[in-house]
């Protein structure tokens, strides 16, 4: 590959660098969040299962308010001068929410937080999303989508690590656990915010629709005609359906794998320790699956992809070794970001450019109601059963179903 097509430009550089502010956020979701919320929530009483099925219901709540703002918020953006401020007012509500968290308060009291945290960094993503398409250009789009995913993984990883030390030495420099932890979500809001500063500064919108009198009303208006339009391009139409089922899987998976390992009964040390390797490990898969899209189809890659995700939960059915998480992170690791990465940017390249922000809308929807089904079913099953491997079960099928519908995908998009 020519190094032409390798080194990011400033403006590149800047949009990776909120993939390395956010996903600090991410990998405390993924981590030490469950883990202080279910020992909170074990102290007040509250059995473990029910704090499992209460963390997807809140991860639902989360993702449900956006699915539903989504379609509006992108049509929205995609008027002149409108992407950056709404971008910056979610991006600012996910780093305070965040911040908040370092408050000490009930275990209920203390999802309703995370909730306003997660839809802060949810809805940004909407607009950074489609700024993609503002940053680069379609043959650059695998690429830097995939070093996006890529520099957030290692980079989450040095809040994290801190935060990670205060925790487990907190005895020893005379703080309590708790106080540590808040520490560690304060810390991590503020990488978030510094880590954004400099797309906020180089930003500039480059595909729009004119500003307009009644720009609400005439967003409207827009996402009603995009929403039509997807009758006549139904090569996006079947990629949203494949990717609502397949993205299931992975969303759930990420918010609900440490809930997960300690009801089959793995030590925080061991889940802390493993999911910090997912993030070390994802780094250099997620660059390579950028490369390998010069060489191969974006669609087989993310097919591989798939694929790699179902074999991971049939394996994941019988897991309750510590050795056997370990296990389980480094696999995640390979597919984690090359999916989402090559989603992302497979989907930009077959959208029009100038509404992109609607139709990210849209794949809002389908991502972030694949979510709320996906943690809303992992929550239920495992109320209903007492177990959360049949949920686990259950999630498998959703990769099934997202390959079959992937592969129905014949029409060749545009170029």
């Amino acid at each position: 590959m020519g190094k032409s097509l390798v080194k990011l430009n400033k403006l590149e550089r800047n949009w990776v660098l909120y993939d390395v502010g956010n996903s600090a956020f991410i990998m405390l979701v993924s981590t030490i969040i469950p883990i202080f919320f279910k020992n909170t929530a074990a102290a007040q009483g509250v059995s473990a299962a029910d704090s499992t099925a209460y963390w997807g219901y809140a991860l639902s709540a989360s993702t449900l308010i956006v699915a539903v703002l989504g379609p509006i918020l992108g049509a929205l953006a995609d008027t002149k001068g409108f992407k950056k401020p709404m971008f910056t007012l979610f991006m600012m509500l996910g780093v305070l929410g965040c911040a908040a968290l370092a408050v000490p308060m009930q275990w209920l009291l203390f999802l309703a937080v995370f909730v306003i945290a997660k839809v802060g960094f949810n809805g940004s993503l909407i607009f950074y999303d489609s700024m993609l398409s503002d940053v680069t250009i379609d043959d650059r789009m695998d690429y830097v989508s995939s070093a996006g995913f890529a520099w957030g993984y290692i980079g989450s990883c040095i809040p994290f690590t801190i935060s990670l030390g205060l925790i487990l030495f907190a005895d020893k420099i005379g703080l309590s656990a708790a106080v540590a932890t808040g520490i560690g979500f304060a810390l991590t809001s503020l990488w978030w915010l510094v880590a954004t500063l400099p797309l906020l500064k180089t930003y500039e919108q480059q595909y729009f629709v004119e500003a307009k009198v009644n720009p609400v009303g005439k967003a409207f208006q827009r996402l009603g005609r995009v929403f039509g339009e997807l009758k006549e391009y139904k090569h996006i139409l079947v990629f949203l359906i494949a990717y609502f089922f397949y993205i299931d899987g992975v969303h759930t998976i990420i918010g609900m794998a440490t809930s997960y390992g300690k009801d089959v009964g793995i030590s925080d040390n061991n889940l802390l320790g493993a999911l910090l390797l997912t993030q070390i490990v994802a780094f250099p898969c997620a660059l390579l699956f950028g490369r390998l899209s010069k060489k191969f189809k974006t669609e087989d890659l993310i097919k591989v992809c798939i694929v790699g995700y179902f074999l991971i939960t049939a394996f994941a059915l019988q897991l309750d070794k510590a050795w056997e998480f370990w296990t389980l992170a480094v696999f995640v690791a390979v597919f984690q970001g090359a999916i989402q990465a090559l989603s992302r940017s497979y989907y930009a390249k077959i959208v029009p450019k100038e509404k992109s922000s609607e139709y990210f809308g849209i794949y809002d929807i389908f991502g972030k109601g694949a979510s709320f089904a996906g943690t809303t079913m992992m929550g239920v099953v495992t109320q209903l059963t007492g177990s959360s491997k049949y949920a686990v079960g259950a999630i498998s099928i959703m990769f099934v179903i997202g390959y079959i519908v992937f592969r129905l995908n014949t029409i060749k998009p545009p170029n």
